[in-house]
């Protein structure tokens, strides 16, 4: 290859340098322990991982250890060899070097699979690649090995617990340095410590992958909510609700049951079969079929806030972000073909002014037609062509994500872009017109004949759980005023203006401000510490001057004291920041 496409901005060079990383990372674990047996290791987002059979656990200086080893393989200058072979031939190689799960993978390969293996000096694995030419490529002091957690093979909870350790690497050492940071600050911004220490949400053994939202949560969670209804309705939305539990039959009918199976929660009525549903469009279909519809009332926009479920892996499991049990936050719009420009282009007029509110760039993806898809490849171009048309008429930066579309039709993925640089997939955009077709929906033309009409399916927020988790960190818990669970501390100073505070209080909440009052007998410097800890953005210290005045003394959270005012000025103040 060329040496100008040996860069990041060339993905393909990025995953072959992330995958070689972690084959350098295998090779440094068979040196240092031979026993070790290896399962698969590819390059991820943010780096690399490789799963390893060890019989001792891999601990923090194991890591060390097998960094150093690493760095040795790298300055060896080891070219990356590829060969085939054929299926019994391979399988003999790795029963020879005793890999049972390279064995088991190979098995499992299709009987016309091509079987590649890639040689880097002393060590051979089982790859399909693709590599860089040598692991002189990956530079010494630009990786890291960040953490070593516990995988099933193959994800199925009844396999082997494997250790999978994680890594990542850059082309360069001030690179790394900055994921490194980004890393810490992430900690630092965890949904799920915040949540615990702002009293929002958690999540217990007792209910795996199933959250608990508590009273300040639930005051975040609403003003979410009512803020994404009233965007609605103004976009010309009504909002429906759909049952939660609905027949098998049905998901065989719109063919989530052939893709979704694995993933879903069943239970029986009346010695019937029945299916929780793990997604809100078949019952969209329904609440659409419920009548006969004109062309004239074209296009119809129905909304729900729709509680699925989702048998995730306990593995994969990870506070708000991943869960088993979520709101998402759906909208099916029904058209005539002529609508369909100006219905895709106003949904990402829609994501995009709800994004703005939280600060929220985003970059977006085409995702087209995968290998198992339902309906003509025809329909399938148009619809694809359909989408690519408004992102180029609206001159959005876009990049193709193909075959990764869904079943049932292509898709516009939006990701955030987050305060410290990560991306996280929520709203989408999807085109279909299998759907209709397996419903049977129509609509009567202003030929006074039946036809079908063309749908999409789009979320915003996408799971209302994880994007609250987004929130929470992009904000490190630091709320703004409209969205914070409580909007003002008042902080007496001494008992004696307890009875002005409350006054202050009650006045505040008249007007429909979120107020917490600290009537315990503390020095106030503690009861500022503590409504900083808690995030509350404004903090109002009242003392016996400020009682013989009528004014307060204000605090904002970010800025500290902002001088005295009376409480037409503070109203005026907090007005200009509740509307989001």
């Amino acid at each position: 290859m060329p040496d100008n496409i040996y860069t990041f901005e060339n993905k393909e060079y990025k995953d072959a340098y992330r995958h070689t990383t972690s084959h350098i990372l295998a090779q440094a674990v068979k040196r240092l322990f031979p026993d070790v047996k290896l399962a698969i290791g590819p390059s991820i987002d943010d780096g690399f991982y490789y799963d390893f059979d060890a019989p001792e656990p891999f601990t923090p200086d194991t890591l060390e250890q097998l960094e150093t080893e690493m760095r040795k393989i790298i300055k060896e200058k080891l070219p990356l060899e590829r060969y085939e072979l054929g299926r019994e031939d391979a399988i003999k190689l790795m029963q020879d070097k005793e890999e049972p799960y390279k064995v088991e993978l190979i098995r499992d390969l299709p009987i016309d699979a091509v079987i590649s293996f890639y040689k880097q000096g002393d060590f051979t694995d089982l790859c399909a690649g693709p590599h860089v030419d040598s692991t002189a490529r990956i530079k010494a002091n630009a990786f890291k090995l960040t953490s070593c957690t516990g995988a099933y093979w193959r994800g199925d909870a009844t396999g082997k617990m494997l250790q999978r350790v994680y890594g990542t690497c850059f082309p360069s050492k001030d690179e790394l340095d900055a994921h490194i940071k980004r890393l810490e600050e992430a900690k630092l911004r965890d949904h799920r410590k915040i949540g615990r220490e702002l009293d929002l949400f958690a999540l217990y053994d007792e209910g795996p992958g199933f959250p608990f939202f508590f009273p300040k949560g639930m005051t975040l969670r609403n003003e979410l909510l009512a803020f994404w209804r009233n965007e609605h309705k103004l976009a010309g939305y009504e909002e429906i609700s759909t049952p939660l539990i609905l027949n098998e039959e049905l998901w065989h009918r719109s063919g989530h049951w052939d893709h979704f199976i694995n993933n879903m929660y069943f239970t029986k009525i009346d010695e019937g079969d029945y299916a929780i549903k793990p997604m809100n469009c078949p019952g969209g279909m329904l609440t659409y079929k419920r009548k006969m519809w004109s062309y004239r009332e074209l296009p119809v926009r129905m909304a729900e806030l729709g509680i699925v479920h989702r048998h995730e892996l306990s593995g994969t499991l990870h506070g708000l972000m991943r869960v088993r049990c979520f709101t998402q936050d759906d909208a099916h719009l029904y058209m005539t073909p002529d609508q369909v420009h100006d219905e895709i282009a106003g949904v990402i007029d829609l994501i995009d002014k709800i994004y703005k509110v939280f600060g929220f760039e985003y970059r977006v993806e085409l995702s087209t037609r995968p290998d198992k898809f339902m309906g003509e490849i025809e329909t399938w171009n148009a619809a694809e062509d359909a989408l690519e048309g408004v992102l180029i008429e609206k001159n959005i930066s876009y990049r193709i994500n193909p075959g990764d579309g869904a079943f049932y039709g292509p898709k516009i993925d939006f990701h955030l872009v987050d305060c410290i640089g990560r991306t996280w997939q929520c709203a989408t955009l999807q085109l279909d017109f299998q759907m209709p077709e397996r419903f049977e929906l129509e609509y009567i033309g202003a030929d006074g004949e039946k036809h079908r009409p063309v749908m999409i399916h789009r979320t915003v927020f996408g799971s209302l759980e994880r994007f609250i988790g987004i929130l929470t960190e992009h904000y490190a818990g630091a709320f703004p005023l409209w969205l914070a669970p409580v909007q003002v501390a008042v902080l007496p100073i001494t008992d004696r203006s307890r009875d002005y505070a409350r006054s202050i209080a009650d006045e505040l909440i008249l007007k429909g401000f979120r107020v917490e009052t600290d009537f315990r007998s503390e020095k106030i410097g503690y009861k500022i510490r503590e409504a900083q800890l808690q995030k509350i953005p404004y903090m109002l210290v009242l003392g016996d001057k400020e009682a013989d005045a009528g004014t307060i003394t204000v605090r904002k959270r970010a800025e500290g004291d902002i001088g005295t005012m009376d409480m037409n000025g503070l109203l005026a103040l907090l007005a200009a920041e509740t509307a989001p």
